[in-house]
């Protein structure tokens, strides 16, 4: 029989730093959307995808934009490196998964029978094969690896070996942390629900953040949805967000999972927010709002300057600048004949910069890809 081991740490003695608060602050620009000039900052490279053949770049200092050749639109299986400079991609043609910079340059294959590529840590990636299984593959040597246990694995933390596991327990599906090194090992999260299971991993593989249950809205007939995250140090689940205090019950993000958007610094987290106004969490969702929790403090802030309906299944990806000051996505302004315009959003002013227009909505959202530096 098999012995499973439930971590259980005590709260008093290794607690969660931030300080959850229940008033959300509302941050709205000074002015209108304005296009970007020559002196915008942050510069950098931001990709996306103006068409439905292949990735684009858009390079801020230059105001320009251009297709990169061999590539295919992507969403998730797209991975900016730990310094911003390179570029996880399916390279068209020749049916791998290669790396390149974020101007098309300097391109080489990681990887063939691959399905999708991380970054695990600076040297090495975290290769997902077609039969569903993994390996840890130092990037200057291929022939090093380490096979994973990657069974019901959803992510695996950042230079670390724990990770998100989705499992059958009883008649139910539930979320739990748990060791890739001694699988005995593992932490309870939450019980899957549809529109409500999004999590994501902070770049410096200490947090794991994730939506579970809010309190029970009798006013729409259903649960909404809060952030809780997970400590790698301390494995003491904490709720993040008390958003139904100010709303009642919320949808936050979409079907897909990996819709939180953890800065580089690991010090914030970006998401949607939707109220709902009926127990069908998919149709009776309003509208879309930015909302970002400081995980140092608990502030969060809600961005008025952009609202969104078109959020089902998913809204637009919100893509961090190198430095953490602003964020990135695709916005549609009603009227304006521009289509899905590529946004940049200031974090301390929700002041909004228009950088382009025409973004191409693959696989029904228009999606930015990454921000990274110029090589």
């Amino acid at each position: 029989m098999r012995r499973f081991v439930v971590i259980i740490v005590s709260f008093l003695l290794c607690s969660f730093p931030v300080l959850a608060q229940t008033i959300v602050e509302e941050v709205c620009p000074s002015s209108p959307i304005i296009r970007a000039t020559a002196d915008f900052e942050p510069s950098g490279i931001v990709v996306t995808s103006f068409d439905s053949a292949s990735l684009w770049v858009y390079d801020i200092v230059r105001a320009t934009r251009y297709p990169l050749p061999d590539t295919v639109p992507c969403t998730s299986n797209c991975r900016l490196s730990p310094d911003a400079t390179w570029l996880t991609y399916y390279n068209s043609g020749d049916n791998t998964i290669s790396m390149m910079r974020l101007n098309g340059t300097e391109r080489r294959i990681l990887a063939s029978r691959a399905i999708d590529v991380n970054w695990w840590s600076w040297d090495r990636l975290l290769i997902w094969t077609t039969i569903k299984d993994a390996y840890l593959q130092v990037i200057d040597d291929p022939t090093i690896r380490e096979p994973l246990d990657v069974e019901s694995v959803l992510m695996v933390q950042p230079s670390g070996y724990w990770a998100l596991r989705y499992l059958q327990v009883d008649d139910e599906f539930q979320y739990q942390l748990v060791n890739l090194q001694n699988r005995d090992e593992f932490v309870p999260l939450t019980l899957n629900r549809d529109f409500q299971n999004d999590a994501a991993w902070s770049p410096d593989g200490r947090w794991l953040a994730y939506t579970g249950n809010g309190p029970f809205d009798a006013s729409v007939g259903t649960q909404g949805a809060e952030i809780y995250a997970v400590s790698t140090e301390s494995f003491e689940p904490q709720q993040l967000t008390f958003l139904s205090a100010n709303y009642g019950a919320v949808r936050i993000n979409g079907h897909d999972i990996s819709g939180m958007s953890w800065s580089p610094d690991s010090k914030k987290l970006a998401f949607w927010v939707m109220e709902l106004f009926g127990a069908n969490i998919e149709t009776n969702a309003g509208q879309a709002r930015i909302h970002i929790l400081d995980i140092e403090t608990g502030e969060i802030k809600s961005y008025c300057g952009y609202g969104t309906e078109e959020h089902t299944p998913n809204p637009p990806q919100l893509v961090w600048s190198p430095y953490s000051t602003h964020l990135a996505f695709a916005g549609n302004i009603p009227g304006d004949n521009k289509g899905y315009l590529l946004l940049a959003m200031d974090i301390e002013t929700g002041n909004m910069t228009e950088l382009s227009d025409g973004v191409h909505p693959n696989y029904g959202s228009p999606d930015v890809i990454a921000w990274g530096r110029r090589p």
